[in-house]
């Protein structure tokens, strides 16, 4: 009886298991018998992701739209929070996060990422009315602004370490930390030159560029994926697809709709 018992139990269970288990390994397999494609993204980082009037739009948008068209599948916008978005895709919460992702040597031992879709070189805002940081250099002994886990934080603090001290105050979106700039709370806020291109120049009456506006390194914005087997495929497909735009003049129409002009990119995921 007890033998009986435990191998009903033993089938239940290995019933439960089929059923919980994926349709199959290949992530882009699954993606396009599903029809969709889940994303998370961070919708407070003009010109990438906003909201207009509770309605999603920017450049991540369009130019994922088109990848989502080659892929042949609709695409599921989620609004997420920057900190949890590399924590999520790593449970399997979505299928890639489209928030532009500054790569660095750390995250690509972690993660795939995509081509390139923008430069993302660290720069510097001041408030428009101040003369207080007119250069790079100025933020030290300042406090600046940035927003928190992003790659351009870690710039800023090894450049505030080279200066001899900048104060860092962390915010969870550029929003927050360009309304403390304004009101005179912040001597500068610190992020992706592209972001600070265009927020000066739809707010140049009460923002500014640094001069220089940037420094440290040349940085690159791409779309992080799981770097595992079963997502190979998957970012093989986003990564031709973002190839042939480039190819069809679509990934420089956006840009130029966007940033006001086309920067080259690589068609390579820079090397560690």
């Amino acid at each position: 009886m007890k033998l009986a018992t435990s191998l009903k139990a033993a089938m239940i269970g290995m019933a439960a298991l089929a059923v919980a288990a994926p349709a199959s390994a290949d992530l882009l397999e699954d993606v396009k018998a599903a029809g969709k494609v889940v994303t998370a993204t961070d919708m407070h980082y003009a010109p990438f992701d906003m909201l207009n009037n509770g309605t999603y739009e920017g450049m991540t948008k369009d130019l994922f739209d088109e990848v989502s068209k080659e892929l042949g599948v609709e695409p599921v916008y989620q609004d997420i929070p920057w900190p949890a978005e590399l924590p999520g895709l790593e449970v399997g919460k979505f299928d890639i996060i489209i928030a532009p992702v500054t790569i660095t040597p750390e995250r690509q031992e972690r993660y795939a990422f995509g081509l390139p879709i923008a430069d993302a070189t660290v720069g510097l805002v001041r408030a428009a009315a101040s003369d207080a940081v007119s250069k790079p250099e100025d933020i030290a002994g300042k406090t600046v602004g940035v927003q928190q886990g992003t790659a351009q934080f870690k710039q800023l603090e090894a450049y505030g370490e080279s200066l001899g001290g900048v104060t860092i105050k962390e915010y969870g979106t550029t929003d927050e930390a360009y309304a403390d700039l304004a009101a005179g709370r912040l001597d500068a806020v610190a992020g992706s030159f592209p972001n600070l291109a265009y927020l000066v120049k739809n707010r140049g009456e009460t923002f500014a560029l640094t001069e220089p506006a940037t420094f440290g390194e040349p940085k690159y914005f791409a779309w992080a994926m799981r770097k595992d087997d079963n997502s190979a495929s998957f970012v093989a497909a986003v990564n031709e697809a973002i190839l042939k735009m480039h190819d069809d003049g679509r990934m420089t129409q956006i840009q130029e709709k966007w940033l006001g002009a086309a920067p080259d990119l690589p068609r390579e995921v820079p090397a560690n």
